[in-house]
């Protein structure tokens, strides 16, 4: 089963390395990637476009050509998103407000190593709604999903002490 990913980005140049984003991209065959490029004024834009050029199985590029909110950005990725393809799940990241310490690339990689787990979030989090979700109030946060797959983890990984 595929799912989306949306990242946002805006003047995000320095944090870019193209060529490992090809590499992992191009090893998640399962994932459907969109990158949204949010009027940078840097060259987001044209490293994004290389990536697309190189990968462009798995991913497209939006330009939004005003600046806009984070959350208006991931509305443009979805709507992008469900046009495109039929997908059941779709996250996005705001690579600006990727937590210190950690990378995009890090972030891709965690993605691709922990797709099943993503995906089985997200069923158990449809499953216990008690209202139906509208197209955009069902795009998740990919940070907030490994966040809770990385406790869920922890806490099964602790042996109980007898």
């Amino acid at each position: 089963m595929k799912i989306g990913v949306i990242i946002i980005f805006h003047d995000n140049e320095l944090h870019i390395e193209k060529r490992f984003l090809i590499e992992q991209i191009n090893e998640c065959n399962a994932i459907e990637f969109c990158l949204v490029d949010n009027n940078s004024k840097d060259k987001t834009l044209q490293l994004l476009m290389e990536i697309k050029e190189t990968c462009s199985t798995h991913i497209s590029v939006v330009e939004i050509k005003k600046q806009n909110s984070v959350d208006t950005a991931k509305k443009a990725g979805a709507r992008y998103m469900f046009n495109q393809f039929n997908l059941r799940h779709i996250g996005f990241v705001d690579a600006n407000s990727i937590q210190e310490g950690y990378t995009l690339n890090m972030l891709v990689a965690s993605i691709y190593r922990n797709k099943q787990s993503i995906i089985d979030t997200n069923l158990e989090v449809i499953e216990n709604q008690k209202i139906k979700q509208t197209l955009f109030k069902s795009i998740f946060s990919v940070v907030e999903y490994l966040q809770n797959i990385k406790m869920k983890t922890n806490f099964n990984n602790l042996n109980p002490s007898v």
